[in-house]
């Protein structure tokens, strides 16, 4: 039996490198508003083929100091997710289709000190073989 991908860890770790001045993570700290900006990437659910195929829904909210910001990091993690997450492989995935669920858009926020948006896609992934 194969291990799905965590595709979670996956997208954080190549955030990570794509973005090296933002925090990327899954969860926010209590300090957000002193790591600006961040990128949070947290798995929604999905469903797969019952063999090999897997349909992740990922979730993809940045947090910056502006509304522009916010906006800005959002449409570049946008065309990453379409153009360079889509057909890769790495160690543990491949990565086949991507596509976009909800375009990004500012999400509304109670922390009226930062800005949020966000967007929602679709990973068709496997692992390795």
């Amino acid at each position: 039996m194969t291990v799905p991908v965590d595709v979670e860890l996956e997208l954080i770790g190549r955030a990570a490198a794509r973005w090296p001045d933002a925090v990327v993570r899954d969860e926010l700290d209590n300090n957000l508003g002193d790591e600006l900006p961040t990128i949070q990437i947290e798995v929604l659910g999905g469903d797969d083929d019952g063999f090999r195929l897997d349909r992740v829904l990922v979730d993809i909210n940045v947090y910056a100091a502006t509304r522009g910001d916010a906006l800005a990091l959002a449409g570049e993690v946008h065309l990453w997710m379409l153009h360079e997450v889509r057909a890769s492989t790495s160690a543990t995935a491949v990565i086949g289709r991507t596509g976009t669920i909800t375009r990004p858009a500012i999400r509304p926020y109670t922390n009226t000190g930062l800005r949020r948006a966000g967007a929602t896609y679709e990973v068709f992934n496997h692992p390795v073989s």
